[in-house]
């Protein structure tokens, strides 16, 4: 193969998987222009149309999705062995692309991304701040970060944070002017903060354990919201009461913003892993950022 025609190729690869002209030229650091000349002269060397094109999005045709199926595991094998290489440096080195959605980002991966650049300089670490569930095998992620409950059976899952408790809160204004909930069945007479499941739309009840048995309240309120960032900045104003993760809620809880409610009541659900397709061997990279992740229970 000449280099031109992988170069094409890659370029194909990169825009299919991305859906984007602009991201696929940001990850190969060369202009859009530059991409749509070379899907051009792919389509007439093939003779075949392999994206559609609009102003606003771009898709694979029936063509270029076959094309991308053959593609992914020579371009993978290619990524391997580059990978191999690594086992010969004294640090790792490669780029980690990494789906994780926004809690997790904050409170895992922000709070130390100094120190892990500072241990691996020659690591890359592309991360798409997402909370949608991706296929990372479609889309060509290294690894992910989601709740032990989200994940398929056939990935492999490293667990990187404690099980995540659940918590009731509000600030103290709200509750000195509405009081106290002694009980989960008294919010439905309080102004509860709502919060739309991103996959769904549909607006969750809130949960909470008694004797052992899940207890499912459905609340209610004038605020629904879709981002529990929202949810925490209208609970700290006085907006109402949230329902949020305890890590979430911490500082909050510990300066006194907010106080705790109903923790007779609160239940964990499993916490964050990182996970990766059982079948792909680990780059250098990888497990450099799997074990820094590790949390010190484990």
């Amino acid at each position: 193969m000449r280099g031109t025609e992988f170069a094409e190729l890659s370029a194909f690869a990169a825009i299919a998987e991305r859906a984007s002209f602009a991201k696929a030229a940001a990850h190969l650091g060369v202009s859009a222009s530059a991409l749509s000349q070379s899907i051009r002269l792919l389509e007439e060397r093939l003779g075949v149309r392999l994206l559609n094109r609009t102003t606003r999005s771009v898709s694979t045709t029936a063509a270029g999705e076959r094309l991308l199926d053959q593609l992914r595991p020579a371009l993978e094998g290619l990524a391997r062995a580059t990978d191999a290489i690594n086992d010969f440096r004294e640090t790792p080195t490669g780029v980690v692309r990494l789906t994780v959605p926004r809690v997790a980002a904050d409170l895992l991966l922000v709070p130390r991304l100094a120190e892990f650049r500072a241990r691996y300089p020659a690591i890359t670490l592309d991360l798409a701040v997402e909370d949608k569930v991706t296929d990372i095998v479609k889309h060509r992620f290294d690894a992910g970060i989601r709740r032990g409950e989200m994940l398929d059976q056939d990935m492999v899952a490293r667990r990187i944070s404690p099980d995540r408790r659940f918590v009731a809160a509000a600030a103290p204004g709200y509750l000195a002017s509405r009081g106290y909930p002694l009980m989960p069945r008294d919010l439905q007479s309080h102004d509860c903060i709502c919060i739309r499941r991103p996959s769904s739309g549909a607006i969750a009840p809130w949960r909470f354990m008694e004797n052992g048995q899940f207890l499912d309240v459905k609340v209610g309120g004038p605020l629904i919201l879709s981002d529990a960032h929202v949810a925490l900045g209208a609970a700290l104003n006085g907006a109402g009461i949230v329902l949020l993760a305890e890590d979430h809620l911490q500082p909050y809880l510990d300066d006194g913003r907010l106080l705790p409610l109903l923790d007779a009541w609160c239940w964990a659900r499993p916490g964050f892993f990182l996970y990766y397709p059982s079948q792909r061997q680990l780059s250098p990279a990888l497990q450099a950022l799997a074990e820094f992740l590790r949390p010190p229970f484990i």
